[in-house]
């Protein structure tokens, strides 16, 4: 397996543009299962879990193409399409349970594995499951797979009121997708709001779907009998954005995040800024000034639905509290298993105690380079963080998880100055 070898110390200054969304372009490259007519994406990421996605819907039938210089690719689902996601092909992205709506909605039937991914906790697909069959499907799980079909005497999925019992992102991208070709009108309640959300229903009603309401916690969707192709860009990847604010914020610097977008990450935005990092606007993107992490205070947050501090940020934002000054409460409310990264910054020289749900990270004058181990996505970027600010080298193996959700990161990093490099296995 590949590593990363970093040397800490060095301050980032420059450009970074950042990538397409990774949590958009998933379910945007599932949403071309529902038209025969051509869709091209510009702005995908080169990410691992795209190009397995991509070899899913390849398995499937969809024909594929890369073009360009700026992640343009191209599908066409107009050939003989075989509904099904095998084991083989989904084992390593949760992700994988979006082809379920759109398979379901197009052609009546589907047989989904049940999808894997990071260890960091239970996302259950029951919401899936409970969402579609009010919508008109019969679903059973049989040996590991979902096996979906209409609902005798139906020939399309019939519009539905469906009221999740938590919210669920995947799930509201499945059920916007089915309903767009659904019989009748759909509501959504409790509806995620991230700003993927909104994007994927942009293209779906580029492609001809009749939505409202998408970015709020109330989706209505018209259903229509067809959707055509379309031409879409993936929004920025906030994620991304908010990892490249909070390393520059640790190992200090002057930085501007082209195509970042404050708006998308306004409660990570409000705690840099608090930790003493000048966060401006700027036209495409946002600049981030710090003075490095001993100007940084330590601050306590938690973590919640979007708007609310991201999930997807708090092993970034927890690896520079583990350096600023003082000491700061983490709150992680949304999976169970996302504190494995802290072991990690531990051998690093960081003070963390866990408490159930809640990190105590005191911050140390330095941290100290050692062998580490990403354990998921989000904690492998946590690590190169704390790599940069850490005194001597730092190794960081199991990789793989980085490039899962980040588009060569190690050579963005060192275009802006980083000492880091990528050691092929």
């Amino acid at each position: 397996m590949d590593k990363l070898l970093i040397r800490g110390g060095r301050q980032l200054n420059g450009t970074v543009t950042i990538s397409g969304a990774k949590n958009a372009a998933l379910p945007e490259l599932c949403a071309t299962l529902l038209t025969p007519e051509l869709v091209n994406l510009i702005n995908v990421p080169r990410l691992q879990d795209v190009a397995t996605m991509r070899k899913l819907l390849g398995h499937m039938g969809v024909q594929t193409q890369t073009h360009g210089e700026r992640g343009g690719m191209s599908f066409s689902a107009a050939g003989p399409i075989t509904p099904e996601a095998p084991y083989e092909l989904v084992k390593t992205m949760r992700a994988s349970v979006l082809v379920l709506g759109p398979l379901l909605a197009r052609f009546g039937h589907a047989r989904v594995s049940l999808p894997g991914g990071c260890a960091i906790g239970s996302r259950p697909v029951d919401q899936h499951i409970k969402g579609l069959t009010a919508m008109g499907a019969e679903i059973a799980v049989e040996h590991g797979y979902m096996v979906a079909r209409l609902a005798a005497g139906r020939t399309r999925l019939k519009g539905a009121r469906i009221a999740t019992d938590m919210v669920t992102v995947t799930g509201t991208e499945n059920f916007m997708m089915a309903a767009a070709l659904a019989e009748g009108e759909t509501i959504l309640e409790n509806a995620a709001q991230e700003p993927e959300i909104p994007d994927l229903a942009e293209m779906l009603i580029q492609m001809g779907a009749r939505i409202e309401g998408h970015g709020s916690s109330r989706i209505r969707i018209q259903g229509v009998e067809q959707l055509h192709g379309c031409t879409h860009q993936v929004v920025a990847d906030r994620i991304e954005t908010g990892t490249f604010l909070c390393a520059v914020a640790a190992a200090g610097g002057d930085v501007v995040a082209q195509h970042g977008r404050i708006e998308h990450l306004e409660a990570v935005v409000e705690k840099l800024r608090d930790a003493g990092v000048t966060i401006t606007k700027v036209s495409d993107g946002i600049r981030v000034q710090s003075g490095g992490a001993r100007q940084l205070k330590a601050q306590s947050f938690r973590t919640t639905e979007y708007p609310g501090f991201p999930t997807d940020m708090q092993a970034q934002f927890m690896a520079l509290n583990a350096v600023a000054q003082g000491t700061a409460l983490v709150t992680e409310t949304i999976f169970e298993n996302r504190f494995m990264h802290v072991n990690e910054l531990v051998r690093l020289g960081a003070n963390i105690q866990i408490d159930g749900k809640v990190s105590m990270v005191e911050g140390v004058r330095a941290l100290s380079g050692a062998t580490v181990m990403a354990t998921d996505l989000r904690a492998s970027a946590s690590l190169v963080i704390a790599g940069l600010v850490a005194e001597g080298e730092t190794r960081v193996d199991r990789i793989y998880h980085l490039d899962r959700g980040y588009d060569q990161m190690e050579a963005k990093l060192r275009a802006l100055g980083a000492d880091i490099e990528r050691v092929k296995s």
